[in-house]
């Protein structure tokens, strides 16, 4: 058995290691064997010498196989298990629309959506965070209640357990504070070792690139897609990526209980103005995605019109209905989801007339974590009612006075702030409006 600091030393220096010794790196991290320091001191040569397919495949299985492994299966579910993972964005909402839809378009296959989620990290909000503002609901089912979850409704949207692959909820906590986030491979291990836990059968990613995502590069998106796919297929999971556009908020709103009440309206349908165009594009394709990755169908034009049809018949939003009222939510959260509204709403007017030439879609983000919609620091608490709606997007006109977006806030002081970091994240020129770009840039796998 090696010594932690030989292993330290044998990446510093630039060597791979191999399948064995990164097993032993990560059953002590479960076992306690690996300090904090020596975690640290490993990722840390990790970012600065890297680590290769092979290396990252041996990694994310060894993480994915540190606990318990979801056979479904064995809990008398036939059918495809499908996911789909997104690198985080501005008034993402789009797993909560996502999972129902998948089920009920493969639900003649028997699909099923048990969707681990995270939390708000950065800038970016959290998908539990958002369903945490529906009263009663609860990211952390017991098993059985899962189980009826995944057979009422045919997904479930939760958090990942204590006993799944606990050696990266510690080595993800040591990264946290320690600068060693940025690093493609322990981002890939990361993300795909709770996926394989997870017991999937296929897995869609959306790998976000833009002023609101973590990979503000295309080229850097593209090289984590890449990552993700090619070490998912080492590890025996069927996966593909969409490269997306995150240079603007996704959606009409961000904020937790804003953009649950807006899932909502999309799943409903309805006019009103529910679906914005580049959510409902977006969407679609991920659900075409993952139903063919799934072998539900073979071609993703059926694959696409089968979303359609899941949505435009109102099997998604049922659907969405059940798992919420089977997870302990509103019992009618489509017509009563109880969503808390701020007391304070303000317009953001602009500053002078003109064209949105573009915004910081990262610094609409920040305001809202200031305005207590996110995390400043851990185990901090979040206000579900504060956040944006109605902004101004690029390439529309604007005037002086007219608003850029509205603002929900606890008290007057925060909306004030508020309506300064709005107006600061909007760049408006003399322009002519510029041609709204694909919201999907890119497939890779």
């Amino acid at each position: 058995m090696p010594l932690p600091q030989q292993l330290i030393a044998a990446k510093r220096d630039g060597h791979a290691l191999s399948a064995a010794q990164i097993t032993e790196f990560v059953a002590g991290l479960v076992d306690g064997r690996f300090s904090d320091a020596q975690a640290a001191a490993l990722a840390m040569a990790i970012v600065c010498r890297g680590m290769d397919d092979a290396e990252t495949v041996a990694l994310t299985h060894a993480m994915a196989h540190s606990g318990r492994v979801s056979d479904w299966r064995a809990e008398g579910f036939a059918g495809p298990v499908l996911d789909k993972h997104s690198t985080g964005g501005v008034g993402d909402k789009v797993s909560l629309m996502l999972a129902p839809l998948v089920a009920e378009a493969g639900a003649d296959a028997g699909v099923i959506v048990p969707m681990i989620s995270g939390r708000g990290l950065g800038h970016t909000g959290g998908t539990l965070d958002k369903l945490e503002a529906l009263p009663g609901y609860g990211v952390d089912p017991s098993p059985e209640v899962l189980r009826r979850a995944l057979r009422e409704a045919g997904c479930a949207i939760f958090g990942a357990s204590a006993d799944l692959a606990p050696a990266d909820r510690r080595l993800y906590a040591i990264r946290d504070v320690t600068a060693t986030v940025e690093s493609v491979p322990l981002i890939t291990a990361s993300i795909l070792s709770k996926k394989l836990a997870a017991g999937l059968d296929a897995l869609v990613l959306d790998v976000k690139t833009g002023s609101g995502a973590f990979m503000p590069t295309r080229e850097a998106a593209r090289t984590l897609a890449q990552s993700l796919v090619t070490v998912a297929a080492g590890a025996g999971l069927k996966a593909r990526a969409l490269v997306t556009n995150m240079d603007r908020v996704l959606g009409h709103s961000a904020g937790n209980a804003l953009e649950v009440r807006e899932a909502i309206g999309f799943l409903k349908g309805g006019g009103g103005g529910a679906r914005e165009p580049r959510l409902l594009a977006l969407t679609l394709a991920l659900a075409a995605e993952a139903l063919v990755l799934g072998g539900v169908v073979s071609d993703l034009a059926q694959a696409r019109r089968r979303a359609e049809v899941a949505l435009a018949g109102g099997g998604a939003a049922e659907r969405f209905a059940r798992m919420v009222a089977a997870l302990g939510g509103p019992r009618d959260v489509l017509r009563q989801p109880g969503l808390a509204v701020a007391p304070v709403q303000r317009e953001a007017p602009a500053l002078r007339d003109g064209c949105v030439e573009r915004n910081d879609v990262r610094a609409l983000g920040l305001a809202i974590v200031a305005l207590g919609g996110g995390r400043r620091h851990g185990g901090e608490r979040i206000d579900p009612r504060v956040g944006l709606t109605h902004l101004a997007t690029p390439g529309q006109h604007v005037t002086a006075g007219a608003p850029l977006a509205r603002v929900h806030a606890a008290d007057a002081e925060s909306a004030a702030a508020a309506v300064v970091a709005v107006q600061a994240a909007y760049r408006i020129g003399e322009g002519k409006p510029a041609a709204d770009g694909a919201v999907v840039l890119e497939t890779v796998g």
